[in-house]
């Protein structure tokens, strides 16, 4: 792939780094969720932006199957409708491997620009299956999320993307 000019080229991703990662934003949304009264509406879904970006820098490792997996893994922890979060998750990273390399081209804020259609998708998807199931309305908070989401996308790109960054062995004849 041809890259950006000034674009640092970046180590392999640790397996091992990614998977926990996933792990680590799991528990924040079950913490989030097991809060004094509950999930708000307006909280961002920290798992989903963690899933958008792997699914953007890693869609051999990170898929659909994984997304679905994680979804229905949040299903059961926040005893909702089964499928609720695993249908929002896995269309939110079918539409993340699809626009992958095109994402990868702009600056990390423009990025940020693009993923919150993504977002809002997602949230859309989980709002209207709650609306048929059991009608429950959220309430407006739901507008927020996506907001806030896409705003520490360029937060979560540089915290994920650190240890790629690193020199294996930095000198000062070898820059890379």
């Amino acid at each position: 792939m041809i890259m950006r000019p000034g674009q640092q080229l970046l180590l392999p991703a640790n397996p091992f780094f990614i998977w926990t990662t996933l792990l680590l934003a799991l528990l924040v949304n079950m913490g989030v969720n097991m809060g004094v009264s509950g999930r708000g509406a307006w909280a961002p879904d920290v798992l989903a932006l963690v899933l958008v970006f792997w699914s953007v820098h890693q869609p051999l490792r990170i898929g659909v199957g994984l997304a679905f997996m994680f979804g229905l893994i949040m299903d059961v922890h926040a005893a909702g409708v089964l499928g609720q979060h695993a249908l929002a998750y896995t269309v939110l990273g079918f539409a993340a491997i699809a626009i992958h390399r095109r994402l990868l081209w702009f600056t990390v804020p423009t990025q940020a620009l693009q993923v919150l259609p993504l977002f809002v998708m997602s949230h859309a998807i989980t709002l209207i299956v709650r609306l048929v199931v059991d009608g429950g309305w959220p309430g407006w908070g739901l507008v927020f999320a996506p907001v806030l989401e896409a705003l520490l996308w360029p937060v979560v790109s540089v915290l994920l993307l650190l240890p790629q960054r690193r020199a294996p062995d930095p000198d000062k004849t070898r820059p890379l």
